[in-house]
């Protein structure tokens, strides 16, 4: 095999770009499964708490065109054992506002949404409990933290150490209520063969939904095909199966046709999870020179009542800097609300904000600047494991964005900038993701082509792209671990027929994928050099390969990308409104696979962290408990005029022990610590500080104290 240039760093176009724009990329709603296709729609729950007392389907039944209509009586019985809201149409109680009550399968989209309004229900309504606090007497620790992080760390006495501090920070912080919203609504597609079911799905990784499928309608795994070759966004919304693919199953189970269910914008509010709110009380004790002696880090958050989600968002805190005593809780609330669930950078994200607007506190209080009250503390192994770092140089993401955004000369004080009307301030936070990866196969086949030139590989493993960029990611490094250019390598990934993987969430994805892909590539290039001279057979060779999980240094070192975000912010002193012109973000992410597609993923993380800060809330109404702005016209998020001019750059510091190809993960990254980078900056602007989130207009004139 002729050796190429190594494509794994390049700068590479995506492989799937020309499709997407030319419109020939099936998402899931337009996949063609050969047959006309039935619409679902569906009746939401009125009430947070209480229970069906009447349902009346008889007018929409009787509607031309109506196929079915589903609910609690007549829907398929589903197996015992599903977890969270995955029992759809199993009881007449009701959990939550949204929750479905009923649904309605038609020849067209518009009979079914006719026919939900001739649904009748009514309820037996109670109190809904719907407001998160911290003086709640049912507050409770959960057993265990997503991701299997403990609930609480004590290390030390840190009252102790905080009484005896030269200079203390006590604050609390709070971040609302967030849905994912993703460009594609979440879609399932789903058609029976007998006993067998193929779904077209919006998801984070067909094996991800396999399961709750198989068990919930008594089938073998191997009866479930789950296929998601394009998805058009999640940020961890479709890493887990919900409503909507046991109701298209359900559906099209019972008219015996393929059966489509697109969710509504305003659906995607209820049905799909969202970010718990969060309240944090961070208290902070350091010496006269800004050497933290204490760190406590105490968080409160709301969980569904129906299923308990408990968001790790203080473990941050238990890595980034360094103090002999320290303690980190979290409790929750369990509400009559949706079933919470993950979104990009779950934890670190709020708990990031807090800690570093505590930081910026801190530096203030002790006349220091904020870089070097961070510097100061850098600790040289993981405060609370006591194991080395498999690589860390935050220290030098410091340094080179402070020299590339200009840091140097800032004035500590704030309020000192102005231009016209215009409050001019900047600000700096840390930023911090775990490293991991997980189980996955692959395959790699070979095909001689009768030994005809040219040569081409199969690579099968069950990743998803979830527009990220994966397609062309995994073929880069399919064809560096071969030899080969990218135009001999096939991947075929989105599909639980393909050899089984995790799914995209937890910036895993290529540190999983591609690690098993390399170490496939491996066993097939040794096994061509044994048995066949370093040539192709004319029948061509497949091997079958992979990972376990974890690597071998994961239990011995700790491994977490690092990051550092440099922000200037004005405020108009007239109306409060905040913009963001310019920022520097520099990451310590090991490898990046692709320059290009990786600049985009750092841009879309601190993006949506500038979202996060100045506008991303979702109100809840605490009488009635529904979600009051459910759409995008009254849920703001970040737009293109909302993000200034980015600086983005990354290390080339390859982390050899974390993974085979030296990376970090980066989908997550770019997102922690930048809201509080935003918040930093508008205190120093402003001369306020803005502890819960978002920070928008309002608030300025209310902690100037005119409101």
């Amino acid at each position: 095999m002729t050796t190429i240039d190594r494509l794994v760093g390049a700068g590479v176009d995506r492989i799937d770009g020309p499709a997407k724009v030319r419109g020939t990329a099936p998402y899931a709603f337009e996949q063609d499964p050969g047959e006309p296709i039935a619409h679902l729609a569906v009746v939401q729950s009125t009430v947070n708490r209480g229970r069906i007392s009447r349902l009346d389907a008889t007018r929409a039944e009787a509607m031309p065109g109506v196929l079915a209509v589903l609910t609690p009586a007549s829907a398929p019985r589903l197996a015992e054992g599903l977890s969270s809201d995955l029992p759809v149409l199993q009881s007449l109680d009701v959990h939550y506002q949204g929750q479905v009550v009923a649904a309605v399968v038609a020849e067209t989209s518009e009979i079914a949404a006719a026919a939900i309004g001739a649904v009748v229900v009514e309820y037996a309504a109670e109190e809904p409990d719907v407001v998160l606090s911290t003086d709640r007497a049912d507050l409770y620790a959960p057993e265990q933290l997503m991701a299997g992080f403990d609930t609480d760390s004590v290390i030390g006495d840190v009252d102790g150490a905080l009484a005896a501090a030269a200079v203390t920070i006590d604050a609390t912080y709070e971040t609302p209520t967030q849905h994912n919203n993703p460009i594609e609504m979440h879609t399932s597609m789903a058609r029976w063969d007998g006993d067998s079911l193929t779904m077209w799905d919006a998801n984070q990784g067909p094996h991800n939904i396999v399961n709750d499928l198989a068990k919930g309608f008594g089938l073998d795994r191997g009866q479930v095909r789950i296929i998601s070759p394009y998805v058009g966004g999640a940020f961890g919304s479709k890493a887990f199966p919900h409503p909507n693919q046991m109701l298209a199953a359900m559906a099209a189970r019972v008219v015996g046709r393929t059966v489509v269910f697109e969710l509504t914008r305003p659906q995607m509010f209820t049905l799909v999870g969202h970010r718990t709110p969060t309240i944090q009380r961070v208290r902070l004790g350091a010496d006269a020179d800004g050497r933290l002696t204490a760190i406590s880090h105490e968080v409160v958050e709301h969980t569904s009542k129906i299923s308990e989600f408990a968001e790790q968002t203080a473990t941050p805190t238990r890595v980034l800097y360094a103090a002999e005593n320290r303690r980190t809780t979290h409790r929750l609330a369990r509400l009559d609300v949706p079933p919470p669930t993950i979104m990009r950078a779950p934890g670190e994200t709020p708990g990031m904000f807090a800690l570093e607007s505590a930081m910026d506190e801190l530096a203030s209080a002790l006349g220091i600047d904020p870089v070097e009250l961070r510097i100061r503390n850098e600790p040289t192994e993981d405060p609370e494991r006591h194991v080395p770092w498999s690589s860390r140089h935050l220290v030098e993401c410091l340094r080179t964005g402070a020299e590339r955004f200009g840091w140097a000369g800032r004035d500590l004080r704030p309020r000192m900038r102005t231009e016209g009307r215009w409050l001019i301030g900047t600000g700096v936070a840390s930023a911090t993701y775990p490293t991991r990866r997980r189980k996955a196969q692959c395959r790699i086949s070979v095909d001689g082509r009768g030994g005809t030139a040219p040569v081409r590989y199969l690579v099968e493993i069950d990743g998803s792209d979830i527009g990220t960029g994966a397609w062309t990611a995994l073929s880069q490094i399919a064809a560096d671990a071969l030899g080969v250019a990218m135009d001999a390598v096939e991947l075929h990934i989105g599909d639980s027929r393909l050899p089984r993987a995790g799914g995209a969430g937890g910036s895993t994805g290529l540190a999983s994928w591609g690690s098993a892909i390399v170490l496939t590539a491996r066993d097939l290039r040794r096994r061509l050099d044994d048995e066949f001279g370093g040539q192709v057979p004319a029948d061509g060779v497949t091997v079958d390969g992979g990972i376990e999980g974890e690597g071998p240094h994961a239990k011995t070192h700790s491994m977490h990308a690092f990051g550092a975000h440099f922000v200037e912010v004005r405020v108009d002193a007239d109306s409060g409104e905040v913009r963001v012109p310019r920022a520097t973000s520099v990451y310590d992410a090991g490898t990046v696979v692709n320059a290009k597609t990786g600049r985009s993923q750092f841009i879309g993380g601190f993006s949506m962290g500038v979202s996060m800060a100045l506008h991303e809330e979702t109100l809840t109404d605490p009488r009635l408990g529904h979600y009051v702005n459910h759409d995008l016209a009254e849920y703001h998020v970040a737009t293109n005029a909302d993000i200034g001019e980015l600086d983005i750059s990354w290390l080339d510091h390859p982390d050899e022990l974390a993974n085979e190809l030296g990376l970090k993960g980066i989908g997550e990254i770019g997102i922690t610590g930048a809201a509080a980078a935003v918040a930093n900056a508008y205190w120093h602007a402003t001369g306020l500080r803005v502890r819960d989130l978002p920070i928008t207009p309002d608030k300025y004139f209310r902690e100037l104290g005119l409101t």
